[in-house]
C-alpha cells in the first residue's frame, strides 16, 4: 500500500534531510552521503521510497533532483521547519512571552529569525547592556532601535553612535521621549540636530520592548504574558533575520510621527 505523502516525509529524518538538500539542486550519490553523514545502503531505500512517490527524479546525468511536485511540497515545508526550528531551540522563552506585537503578517514568518541567541544576564549583570549587543551595534554603518523604557546607558550609547556617523533611525515611546527631555536634554539635542539621526515618537500603547536592527544583527526584547520585563533577550546574526527585524522596525516607524525639533 502506497504510504501517504506526509508519511513519507514526517516520518523518516533521512528522506526529510534529503528533499531539503535537494532544494539546493541535483546531487549525485556521493555527494548526498557527503552531505548528509550517511551511507549508500541506508540511503538508497529512502531513494526508492521518494521516487516511486515522485518527489524525485534522476537527470539525464543519474543525478538526483526534485521533481515539479515535490519541489512545490518541500519550499512549503521549509518555512514551517524553519519556525519549528527557532521556537524549539528557546521553547520556554517564546511560550512566555507577549507576542501580540508582531503582526501576523510577520509572525507566520518568525522562522526567518534563524539560529537565535537567548541571552539571559546574572544577577550582577542584569543591568547592564549584553557585551554582544553594545560590541556589534557599535561597528554597524545603519542601525535603527525601537525602545519603550529608559535604560540609563542608553543616552550614552547614542553619543557613541553619533560620534561615528553611523546612520541611526530612533524611534522613542512618548514616555520616554518625555524622559529623555526631562534627564538627557542636552543628549536629545544632538540626536535632533544630526544629520545622520532620524528621530520618532510612538504612542505608549505598543507592546513591546525593543527592537535594534543593522546590517550586522538583529535583537528583540518582548514583555512577558505578565507584561513585566524580565531582561531576556533575543539576538540573531543571520541575514533573514536583519530583513524580518526591519519590516517589523518599519512597521513602527509607519505608526510614529518624526521630531524635527525640540
Amino acid at each position: 500500500m502506497r504510504s501517504s505523502l506526509s508519511d513519507t516525509i514526517w516520518l523518516s529524518e533521512k528522506r526529510k534531510n534529503l528533499l531539503l538538500l535537494l532544494v539546493e539542486g541535483p546531487r549525485n550519490i556521493d555527494q548526498i552521503k557527503t552531505s548528509l553523514n550517511v551511507t549508500s545502503k541506508a540511503m538508497m531505500p529512502q531513494i526508492k521510497i521518494l521516487k516511486e512517490q515522485d518527489m524525485i527524479v534522476q537527470n539525464e546525468l543519474d543525478d538526483y533532483e526534485l521533481s515539479d511536485v515535490g519541489r512545490i511540497i518541500v519550499k512549503n515545508m521549509s518555512p514551517l521547519l524553519k519556525t519549528l526550528g527557532v521556537i524549539e531551540e528557546n521553547m520556554e522563552y517564546w511560550a512566555t512571552r507577549d507576542l501580540t506585537s508582531i503582526p501576523e503578517s510577520l509572525s507566520y514568518r518568525i522562522g526567518e529569525l534563524g539560529q537565535c541567541m537567548l541571552i539571559e544576564p546574572d544577577l550582577n549583570h542584569m543591568f547592564d547592556l549584553p557585551i554582544e549587543f553594545t560590541e556589534n551595534i557599535i561597528r554597524s554603518k545603519n542601525v535603527k532601535m525601537f525602545i519603550s523604557y529608559f535604560h540609563p546607558l542608553y543616552p550614552r550609547l547614542f553619543i557613541d553612535l553619533l560620534s561615528k556617523e553611523i546612520d541611526f533611525t530612533l524611534i522613542f515611546t512618548e514616555s520616554v521621549f518625555n524622559r529623555m527631555r526631562t534627564d538627557c536634554s542636552k543628549e536629545l539635542e544632538l540626536l535632533t540636530g544630526s544629520g545622520s539621526t532620524d528621530l520618532y515618537v510612538c504612542d505608549d500603547s505598543i507592546k513591546l520592548t525593543t527592537i535594534t536592527v543593522t546590517e550586522r544583527f538583529t535583537y528583540l526584547c518582548f514583555f512577558n504574558k505578565e507584561g513585566m520585563y524580565d531582561h531576556r533577550k533575543i539576538m540573531s546574526f543571520d541575514e533573514s533575520a536583519s530583513k524580518w527585524g526591519e519590516e517589523l522596525f518599519t512597521h513602527y516607524q509607519n505608526l510614529s510621527r518624526r521630531i524635527t525639533e525640540l
